[in-house]
């Protein structure tokens, strides 16, 4: 017995030191503690890492989140981390942010998680370098670039505008994240493909909409992660019969997927973005087969380049990238408008500047009924402002990956850039957490990105749907505040987690405002 004892307690005492042994190797990053060529940090627990901190909500927008504030004051601003199952150097650094970007293709690659790429597919382009990259985007600037938004778009962008403002009179409560995002995604829609979503029911928005939240999260398909309920939400779109859940469960993302889905969807759950691509795939066939058409949209483009005889892109590659641009179109944009919309709400005073910047565009006009002109559209230079102090704060682009490729001190190694550090850089903006569109009168307004503001990313990788962006917002602001007064009705509240939420979203009640000129006219009478 004692022997037996004394075995065991050897065994114990094993299993306890090699398992030490193991987690110190996993925090020190499998290499030697006194390996200068690593900057400080902690890989945190094995797999998880340091994930759950990283994705823990901050109820404060003054400071960083709290996962990059504390490691900011432990290690500086370049660390070393382990989030979604990869092993990461954290950049905080805006030079280094700067150089990373503008070396891209020559000293970094682009990167991104494994639940990013199969999300978007591996054909999208924000995974591709080189002649197809710039091939891509080049299809995407046809579509959305400057002339394009000159000619088509602008006047496109306004009657949605003008016919959406007018759906929310008469209703108690509009949730106005989730009324801009359909709206953004119905132009988008059928710009790229001629898809009329309205008319469809928005089931084609329902989908994407439900799908955003697989991006960062674990690449395992285990019920209850939320990578297992992104990518189910599309079976559900697609099999609605095969789901036995209220409406109210199935929009609580709180509830694990487990009790969702029954055991003949579990084994198929990873099959909803195989349906949405089958979908779209279908549509681009019949195109194929159809007659010619008047008007241009991507798929128009995409058959040109099929034809060829020798194309650069083909099919899977044109159909992630359609998948990317209808997921950007509508997720970005809509939640800067609801951030506009909030400090607008809780700032008069710029809420006043913006309507009186907007009341004399239509005083200057011999039609006040007329649609917004080029030339209206760049007067507006408060309405800029106002844009940009909220892209600052918003911090659409939370996070960008990148890979270095040759010798920089941390060769192959995966890097997360952060630009919120250089938007809350205290050296650059004078209190930098409070919303001051006034502040844009004194500091040059970027064209692109620079080291202090990146937005839409920046390098080569900027965003080719960046002024496309900035026109529907400013467009929506013209309509709303021209026609329309607002009251807050409940929610309202942002937190990061890790990205900008509303986790009680923003509701409102649209009010019908008579023009100062009707008023006026009235006096006179």
């Amino acid at each position: 017995m004692s022997s037996m004892l004394y075995l065991a307690a050897v065994s114990v005492t094993l299993a306890l030191g090699v398992g030490a042994i193991l987690v110190l190797r996993w925090r020190n990053g499998g290499r030697p503690s006194q390996d200068a060529r690593l900057p400080p940090g902690s890989r945190g627990l094995p797999f998880l890492g340091e994930t759950l901190h990283y994705l823990a909500a901050s109820s404060t927008l003054e400071l960083l989140p709290p996962f990059f504030e504390e490691r900011l004051e432990r290690y500086g601003p370049i660390f070393r981390t382990s989030l979604v199952g990869e092993d990461l150097i954290v950049s905080l650094d805006a030079e280094l942010n700067a150089h990373i970007l503008k070396q891209e293709e020559r000293g970094f690659q682009i990167w991104y998680p494994p639940s990013f790429m199969r999300v978007f597919g591996a054909g999208n382009i924000t995974s591709k370098i080189g002649v197809l990259h710039r091939h891509m985007r080049t299809l995407v600037l046809r579509l959305f670039g400057h002339q394009s938004i000159r000619s088509v778009l602008l006047r496109d962008v306004q009657r949605s505008a003008r016919d959406e403002l007018r759906s929310w009179l008469g209703r108690p409560d509009v949730e106005v994240r989730t009324a801009i995002s359909r709206m953004i995604f119905g132009v988008t829609a059928k710009k790229l493909i001629s898809h009329d979503d309205a008319a469809s029911g928005g089931r084609l928005w329902e989908c994407f909409h439900d799908w955003t939240s697989g991006l960062l999260s674990f690449p395992v398909p285990i019920p209850g992660t939320t990578f297992y309920k992104c990518m189910q939400r599309y079976t559900y779109a697609n099999h609605p019969h095969k789901m036995h859940v209220s409406d109210n469960l199935r929009n609580n993302y709180k509830y694990p997927a487990i009790n969702l889905v029954d055991s003949g969807l579990r084994s198929s759950s990873l099959q909803g973005r195989k349906n949405v691509m089958k979908m779209l795939k279908q549509q681009l066939s019949e195109r194929r087969n159809a007659a010619e058409r008047e008007t241009v949209d991507f798929f128009d483009l995409v058959i040109d380049e099929l034809n060829k005889p020798n194309p650069i892109m083909d099919e899977s590659t044109a159909l992630d990238l359609l998948l990317t641009m209808l997921f950007a179109s509508h997720e970005t944009t809509s939640m800067v408008l609801t951030v506009i919309l909030k400090y607008l709400t809780d700032n008069p005073k710029a809420l006043q500047e913006l309507t009186e910047e907007h009341e004399k565009i239509l005083e200057r006009r011999v039609d006040p009924d007329s649609d917004i002109t080029w030339d209206e559209y760049k007067s507006m230079k408060f309405t800029s402002h106002v844009i940009h102090e909220s892209l600052r704060l918003a911090n659409i682009a939370l996070v960008m990956f990148r890979k270095a490729d040759q010798d920089v001190h941390i060769n192959g190694s995966k890097i997360m850039i952060c630009p919120l550090a250089s938007h809350l850089n205290m050296k650059v903006y004078e209190d930098p957490s409070v919303f001051n569109p006034w502040r844009w009168k004194d500091i040059p307004e970027p064209v692109g990105a620079s080291k202090d503001f990146m937005a839409f990313g920046g390098g080569l990788r900027l965003c080719a749907g960046a002024d496309f962006s900035k026109m529907q917002m400013a467009m929506f602001l013209h309509y709303l505040v021209i026609n329309y007064r607002w009251k807050a009705v409940s929610g309202g509240t942002m937190v990061f987690y890790p990205g900008l939420q509303f986790p009680d979203g923003f509701h409102i009640q649209l009010l019908p405002k008579i023009r100062n000129v009707v008023l006026e006219t009235l006096s006179r009478n």
